[in-house]
């Protein structure tokens, strides 16, 4: 199975790098995961993709089409540090993404039926208090907490569901020994067993200069900053959920093009306003019009 990453990253231009990470069976507790595929984005200082001008091309699979279901799982283990306002920014996130012209823009991304993600509304969120097994953590285990916040919460697994896992401060998740956060990507998203699409998001805090945003229009540099890349990666996974769907010629997906492409700043601090709500989140490509934009046709 292909799988590929999203990685925020900022540097020379150079080819889109695709990594396609074969991961084994989880912990007892995830037995009947049998396939799994992950797609990274850049942080800066590793940063392989620009925008090109070859468009985003579809490969057949599906996308989440109309209403997309988000879940934000927060792995925070007593002791670890978040920042004050970091949990309530990305909910509000997640509650002002829908209706946004920048989601906006997935509309011209559609499967074989038809289909095309229109909205996202935030499904779910919950706080796990349970203590890391490592650090770092590997994706294996990544999948492992969504699959034990499904099991709590009694969230099923669906094409239009997505679930995103945000750590805390300092703990690093790595896809494979060099392959890791902060050094190599800072979010990525992906899929395993029966068709469970998830995404890990690591605190960008822990290194601002590989995965920081240049602007903080909610005075939270971490938040702000892992807003963006849940931006990136959430956009993704609606456009190619399965790793089939729409992307270029290089492997580069539709926030992989734009990656730390972000649009002039405003007035209220940020380069977008969603739901009365200010935010700093990178452009996402348009095929229509052959480049990164912030707003959709």
């Amino acid at each position: 199975m292909k799988k590929s990453s999203s990685v925020l990253l900022s540097a020379p231009l150079a080819l889109a790098l695709l990594v396609t990470v074969l991961v084994g069976p989880l912990q007892a507790s995830a037995a009947s995961i049998t396939a799994t595929g992950v797609h990274q984005g850049w942080a800066k200082s590793a940063h392989r993709v620009r925008p090109h001008a070859n468009n985003l091309l579809y490969h057949g699979g599906p996308v989440m089409g109309g209403t997309a279901h988000a879940y934000a799982i927060f792995w925070e283990p007593n002791g670890w540090y978040v920042s004050p306002t970091y949990n309530s920014l990305i909910t509000r996130y997640f509650n002002d993404i829908s209706g946004s012209q920048l989601y906006h823009n997935n509309i011209q991304y559609h499967d074989s039926s038809g289909n095309f993600a229109s909205n996202v509304v935030l499904s779910g969120t919950y706080v796990d208090k349970t203590p890391y097994p490592s650090n770092p953590i590997s994706d294996a285990q990544v999948q492992a907490e969504v699959t034990h916040a499904r099991a709590v919460n009694g969230w099923a697994t669906s094409t239009y569901n997505v679930f995103f896992v945000f750590t805390a401060k300092n703990e690093s998740i790595c896809i494979s020994p060099f392959v890791c956060s902060f050094t190599t990507f800072c979010g990525y998203h992906g899929f395993y067993g029966t068709g469970t699409i998830y995404a890990a998001i690591p605190y960008t805090g822990t290194s601002l200069g590989g995965c920081g945003v240049p602007a903080s229009p909610n005075h939270d540099i971490d938040a702000d900053s892992t807003i963006n890349v849940t931006s990136h990666e959430q956009n993704e996974a609606a456009t190619d959920p399965f790793l089939d769907a729409w992307f270029d010629t290089s492997g580069n997906e539709i926030g992989d093009k734009c990656d730390f492409n972000f649009g002039p700043t405003l007035l209220s601090g940020g380069d977008v306003v969603f739901n009365g709500h200010p935010y700093e989140v990178q452009k996402e490509w348009d095929n229509l019009k052959g480049r990164c934009v912030l707003s959709g046709p």
